[in-house]
């Protein structure tokens, strides 16, 4: 067994002519630019592409494949080098009198996806979009999923949004079918210590994912992750916790950092509490933030984490580092070959021959969860104190 990195939730900006897929994410987010910054900067061993539902980015798919750029594996999954691709496809469905909720499918095969897509264009006004809306029920969604032997994960499941708890119903069983569920995405704004107040996500393994929509995005949030190899079965096995098989870590922002953290007053832009007007103008136009929600839905006063249940590392991209520019940033990849290493492993030593010492002590502090952050919400990200 190996422990590997793994982000589940990566978007297509464009297609390679020009197309959009992703209309809010970058034009530069191209399948192939995609890879190759997850491969090659990022240092990433399996990312799931969510989009992959699109014909445009399907064909731009058909033809890395026939270029040999990218091979289907046995086990499920494509390979980029020494980088696992997932195909998958974010989904949004409204259930009647309710908000809408985002939901991730992925499957095995790449010809499963592309009849995936023609039980999909039925069913969807726009197939060639990112994220659109499904016109079926959700379990109706699950059980087409569990025919075609794939995954089913409720995306970012507290933000104000779009997500199940957050815009949706206060319990899942209102909407959903249970027993079908293979993991739930926490998102950018919570943590473990926050979701396991609410005793219904207990059983399920958590998963923290970018939701990137640009380059610098892919890989802020990941999962380590212990396979044989990473691929579609393997991490069908992890996600269940069979045969050795598991979530070792999940690596995500501290949730201060997240742009939904605490409720913010769309109006004046103030952080608020759980307060239905703003103290500040006035406004009743409040932007609830997710630990005011869970304040709301939780079933326990203090989080209960199950036995299984693996670490949860508040991890500061390198982004937020203060005073970490491109160029700062370039040259420590140029020394040590991508943004995993430099997290994760590199010495502080080591760090010191190409930073200052105010920066490699940043990143050190960042590996243990001890920097100062300053709270974010309401659609603006906290950011790192000095």
């Amino acid at each position: 067994m190996k422990a590997y990195f793994a982000d589940l939730h990566i978007h297509i900006g464009w297609t390679e002519i020009k197309k959009p897929i992703k209309i809010s994410a970058s034009k530069n987010l191209t399948f192939r630019n995609l890879i190759q910054e997850a491969y090659h900067r990022k240092g990433l061993d399996m990312i799931g592409i969510i989009d992959a539902h699109s014909p445009l980015v399907q064909k731009e798919i058909q033809s890395l494949l026939q270029e040999g750029i990218i091979q289907e594996l046995a086990e499920g999954g494509l390979r980029y080098q020494d980088l696992t691709i997932l195909l998958g496809s974010e989904i949004e469905i409204k259930e009647e009198n309710r908000g809408e909720a985002h939901y991730l499918v992925f499957l095995p095969y790449f010809e499963d996806m592309v009849l995936f897509s023609d039980w999909l264009k039925k069913r969807m006004k726009n197939i060639q979009l990112s994220s659109q809306r499904l016109y079926v029920s959700t379990k109706e969604l699950q059980k087409e999923t569990k025919v075609r032997e794939g995954l089913f994960i409720p995306a970012h499941i507290f933000t104000p949004f779009k997500s199940v708890y957050g815009n949706c119903c206060k319990r899942m069983e209102e909407v959903l079918d249970l027993s079908l569920i293979d993991a739930v995405e926490l998102g950018l704004s919570s943590d473990t210590e926050m979701a396991d107040q609410i005793e219904e996500l207990h059983p399920y393994t958590f998963v923290t994912d970018s939701d990137a929509h640009s380059l610098v995005k892919i890989g802020r949030e990941y999962n380590e992750i212990q396979m044989e190899t990473p691929s579609f079965k393997e991490l069908m096995l992890a996600l269940k916790r069979k045969d050795g098989r598991k979530v070792i870590s999940n690596y995500g922002l501290d949730p201060k950092l997240g742009k939904y953290h605490k409720s913010r007053c769309a109006k004046c832009e103030t952080l608020i509490t759980n307060e239905t007007v703003c103290p500040k103008c006035g406004s009743q136009r409040i932007i609830k933030g997710v630990s005011n929600r869970i304040e709301e839905i939780a079933t326990l006063s203090q989080p209960k984490h199950p036995e299984y249940r693996p670490s949860y590392i508040h991890q500061v991209p390198l982004e937020f580092i203060p005073k970490l520019g491109p160029k700062t940033l370039a040259r420590l990849l140029e020394h040590f070959g991508n943004e995993m290493n430099i997290i994760h492993r590199v010495k502080k030593e080591d760090l010191l021959t190409v930073v200052s010492e105010p920066i490699a002590d940043m990143i050190i502090k960042a590996r243990a969860g001890q920097l100062v952050v300053e709270m974010g919400g309401g659609g603006f990200y906290g950011k790192v104190l000095n």
